[in-house]
């Protein structure tokens, strides 16, 4: 029987690429599965969970009918994504591993992968949507006319996934046109439950399983005990909006922006009480990488926390140059609404600012802030600075603030 073509599934052992691979046999394509190992440091851990994944990546191919290939990316994975995550954390930024993941292995390393065996098109399990759209007047295009065009005829566009609470295009916002016209989201155009329903119907021996939240290929694990195994902490103070040391932190590369558990900090004696209250939760606001210092306030709310413009740099976009500068939404952390922003490109055609119409809450450098007109991603760029991190700091205190008992957390 003629197929649709041949289509190379990004099969991770959870539900939703499961589903993507039935979906595509269901719609005529040729469908092998490949399973990626892209981490093997500690693969014996209790956290890491890849020999169960590829257990069931192996049983979901054999419910659908499909081959599946386990191929091991360990050391792009290593050289490209994890080595760029250390250098940005020991710099005092946060830096978000699944960005750099999708870009250099999944629609990378693996599209490469899935060219040698033939594929016409790679798919994942994300909830995200490609359109294809005539270059000259962004009018939409079926599949067939968008494959009987010349490529400089067609572009193709980044779309929210239509489950509002799942849309992973904010991860996907640096692919090129390139990666774009090879892949396919099945999920994309469905809600969540649609999935797993799905998956309960045809039989999926992961159709409850857990959805995977940990750092990309590494797994869920205790985060700063992690770290500390790559980076060297040196400790420091923390200290408040006035300068007063209120405590010691570990390595200001284990921290980020807006954090509020792990500081070990409780209220301060002395402090004069305003409207946030004298027990108002930390958060870190500030980190100072010259001195080694921490700043920390209470409050939610605190107008250290608040920003109104970006700068971002690295900057990427999905049709190959920048957007016109004017009003669009941005999101500057994924689980974040959309906000409303005007885009003004610097003349040295370097980076982007944002000013937002609103203050945005915890802006971290190392993050990505990322460009919407309405449901079109439209790249992006990672965070250098922003209003709050560019406040000017006042003169720490020699002597040690006195403190209380830490609160408990």
């Amino acid at each position: 029987m003629r197929t649709k073509g041949r289509v190379v599934v990004g099969l991770s052992g959870g539900v939703d690429s499961a589903v993507s691979a039935y979906l595509l046999k269901q719609q005529g394509y040729e469908v092998v599965g490949i399973f990626m190992k892209n981490w093997e440091d500690d693969d014996d851990s209790e956290y890491c969970s890849s020999r169960q994944d590829w257990l069931d990546a192996a049983s979901v191919a054999d419910v659908i009918g499909i081959d599946v290939e386990h191929v091991n990316f360990a050391t792009a994975y290593k050289d490209r994504v994890f080595a760029e995550f250390l250098r940005e954390y020991q710099a005092g930024r946060t830096p978000n591993p699944d960005i750099l993941c999708n870009a250099e292995i999944k629609f990378k390393a693996f599209l490469d992968h899935a060219m040698r065996l033939g594929a016409d098109k790679i798919a994942t399990g994300h909830y995200a949507r490609v359109r294809a759209v005539r270059a000259h007047d962004g009018l939409p295009l079926t599949e067939a006319d968008a494959a009987a065009l010349p490529p400089d005829q067609v572009r193709y566009q980044l779309l929210k996934g239509v489950d509002p609470g799942k849309d992973q295009s904010y991860f996907l916002h640096r692919l090129t046109q390139a990666q774009l016209a090879r892949a396919i989201f099945p999920v994309g155009h469905l809600h969540k439950r649609e999935v797993r329903r799905i998956a309960a119907e045809i039989g999926l021996p992961n159709a409850r399983k857990k959805d995977s939240t940990g750092i990309c290929f590494i797994g869920e694990r205790p985060f700063r005990e992690f770290l500390q195994r790559y980076l060297d902490g040196t400790p420091g103070p923390i200290v408040d909006e006035q300068g007063r040391e209120i405590g010691r932190h570990v390595g200001l590369s284990f921290y980020t922006l807006g954090q509020r558990q792990g500081l070990g900090i409780g209220g301060v004696r002395g402090r004069d009480t305003d409207q946030r209250g004298a027990h108002a939760p930390w958060f870190v606001a500030r980190k100072d990488p010259a001195t080694h210092t921490l700043w920390a306030v209470q409050g939610h709310d605190h107008p250290w926390l608040q920003s109104c413009w970006l700068r971002a740099e690295d900057a990427s976009w999905i049709a190959g140059a920048p957007p016109a500068p004017g009003p669009y939404a941005a999101k500057t952390r994924y689980r974040q609404s959309d906000a409303g922003c005007t885009l003004e490109l610097p003349a040295s055609g370097e980076g982007f600012v944002l000013r937002f119409a609103e203050p945005q809450w915890a802006v971290t450098p190392g993050q990505s802030a990322v460009l919407y007109d309405g449901e079109v991603c439209l790249g992006g760029g990672v965070i250098h600075s922003a209003e709050a991190t560019e406040r000017a700091l006042p003169t720490v205190e020699r002597r040690k603030g006195t403190r209380l008992a830490p609160t408990a957390r």
